[in-house]
């Protein structure tokens, strides 16, 4: 089964996926996959234009492949704001959709505290075009103890 995992920066999502997949499950999240692909000591969220590209490119190609896979594996796939065409691909995919968001403050003081100043405009972004889809959240408490 396909797992898309949605939500703004720094709402849990990674944490959602750790508390859920399994040791088997295949997990495709762009942030780690940058961290990966990084040099030593890099960022864990603040990536360089060209790692990200290529990032971007084996991302897809994981999402291509593992769909291949989802009769014989859990496959959970961060995407912060998927497009429409994207979440009816999903949709066609049988995928189920889990919505992390703990709340707008507690999100903005996340992304103050722990992300580079940029990911405010994308939570801007998120609240004001992807929630008002009518989504539902999966948690509303402050703490990640799903």
């Amino acid at each position: 089964m396909l797992i898309v995992v949605t939500g703004p920066p720094a709402a849990g999502k990674s944490s959602y996926i750790k508390a859920h997949a399994k040791p088997s499950d295949v997990v495709i999240d762009l942030d780690l996959m940058a961290l990966a692909m990084a040099g030593p000591g890099a960022d864990h969220h603040a990536h360089d234009p060209i790692l990200l590209r290529i990032v971007h490119r084996a991302r897809q190609a994981a999402i291509h492949e593992a769909e291949r896979h989802l009769d014989h594996t859990d496959v959970y796939l961060i995407h912060t704001m998927p497009s429409p065409k994207a979440r009816a691909r999903y949709k066609r995919l049988g995928a189920r959709i889990v919505t992390v968001d703990p709340g707008e403050q507690i999100v903005r003081r996340r992304v103050r505290d722990m992300r580079q100043p940029e990911m405010e405009a994308v939570v801007t972004r998120w609240y004001r075009d992807y929630r008002k889809g009518g989504s539902r959240a999966v948690t509303a408490q402050a703490s990640r103890a799903w």
